[in-house]
């Protein structure tokens, strides 16, 4: 793993409020979960950058590695690691995700 991708990626978060790596895009999410991450955020009304890990190999094997979480996607919000889709739900239906964000759902 090279230092330059851990760099791009902490730059990446630290530089955005609010930030899904993700497989696909947010209008054509290439997988179930990354749908069901881009549809919360899309619910709570919240703007968010996006990156394509498909389109990027050493991004995508890079945010496993700067998580040290193993799966895609992954949101960041104020440049801490939040999780996955499953997670992003659960503090959804808790409220949690909301009051991270500021939102109302």
């Amino acid at each position: 793993m090279s230092d330059s991708v851990l760099d791009r990626i902490q730059q990446i978060v630290g530089s955005n409020d609010v930030v899904l790596f993700m497989k696909g895009t947010p209008d054509f999410p290439q997988c179930g979960f990354s749908s069901r991450a881009v549809a919360i955020l899309d619910r709570l009304g919240s703007g968010f950058a996006s990156y394509n890990v498909l389109e990027d190999p050493e991004l995508r094997e890079g945010i496993k590695h700067f998580s040290q979480w193993p799966t895609i996607p992954q949101l960041y919000i104020k440049g801490e690691f939040v999780g996955g889709s499953d997670i992003m739900m659960e503090m959804f239906e808790a409220g949690e995700l909301q009051a991270m964000l500021g939102a109302e759902a």
